[in-house]
């Protein structure tokens, strides 16, 4: 699923080519699209036609668009593969293109999601620790490209959690935007194996923890993202190319650039992860 600076990649090109432009219509072609919006997807077109896109926000994980009306904002949900892709009107419609949104400028918001576990749902705006964010976001943390994020706030609420260390970075209720990709790569540079348990850290271990966190990130961000297949795109279909830098995640049997011992990969929460065992030692029981 995309992480943080996939859904950034995405945040950005909305910023770019969506917002100031006034919504003068919407197609919504498959139920499941809008299936998180109660109201359906008639509902939905009506409430946002007329309206015009003022910004495009993300924390963590999570994106959504502003209107020129105050309490409006419309949650994206990318699930496994949605893409939100700015096109011309006339430009031939892909195969999963389940909900179009026509703009003033003669162009389309597309939100095309060919294995339909996104979609696009209207909530209201509160006011959580001093940010306006949309209701159903209220509950996660800032991340750690947020300009407020707290290090040692994090640290501390890290170093509470009795339970594996990994499993505490992908709780977005203690920070945000973290998934399997960039848990395993900052696992890495920290020399941490993800089933240490996150109490037993030493604070300048979790800081250093964090520290790789946010590199990593930034440095994905700054080339589009991690994408391993066409469904990881910006607003222009583009893919990001960060896979190539990846030192630990996807490289099982490959040598560890730090030590050259060969990557393994473990189950973890029903997903994969990967690790040196040389330079990850797993720690050992208590």
């Amino acid at each position: 699923m995309p992480e943080l600076p996939e859904v950034e990649v995405v945040r950005r090109g909305l910023a770019e080519h969506a917002v100031g432009r006034a919504i003068e219509n919407i197609v919504v072609t498959h139920p499941r699209a809008v299936r998180r919006h109660a109201a359906g997807g008639a509902d939905l077109a009506a409430r946002l036609t007329g309206l015009r896109i003022d910004a495009a926000q993300r924390r963590g994980k999570y994106l959504w668009l502003t209107f020129d009306e105050p309490d409006a904002a419309l949650i994206v949900h990318l699930g496994m593969s949605g893409q939100m892709l700015v096109r011309p009107a006339g430009a031939p419609v892909e195969k999963h293109a389940h909900i179009r949104a026509g703009l003033g400028d003669g162009t389309e918001l597309r939100f095309v999601d060919q294995r339909t576990f996104g979609g696009w749902a209207l909530g209201e705006l509160v006011e959580v620790d001093g940010t306006v964010v949309p209701d159903a976001v209220a509950h996660i943390a800032r991340d750690p490209l947020d300009p407020l994020f707290d290090r040692e706030a994090v640290v501390a609420a890290i170093r509470a959690k009795n339970t594996e260390i990994k499993r505490v970075l992908l709780d977005q209720t203690v920070v945000s935007g973290i998934g399997n990709i960039y848990a395993d790569e900052a696992l890495w540079r920290a020399g941490l194996h993800g089933t240490r348990v996150a109490a037993d850290l030493t604070r300048p271990v979790v800081r250093t923890l964090l520290d790789g966190v946010t590199a990593v990130m930034s440095e994905a961000l700054a080339v589009g993202g991690t994408s391993f297949d066409a469904l990881y795109v910006n607003v222009n279909g583009e893919s990001g190319y960060f896979s190539r830098s990846l030192a630990a995640y996807g490289r099982e049997n490959e040598p560890c650039d730090r030590c050259g011992a060969l990557l393994v990969r473990e189950q973890f929460m029903n997903r994969s992860s990967f690790s040196c065992p040389k330079c990850q030692r797993k720690p050992r029981r208590r």
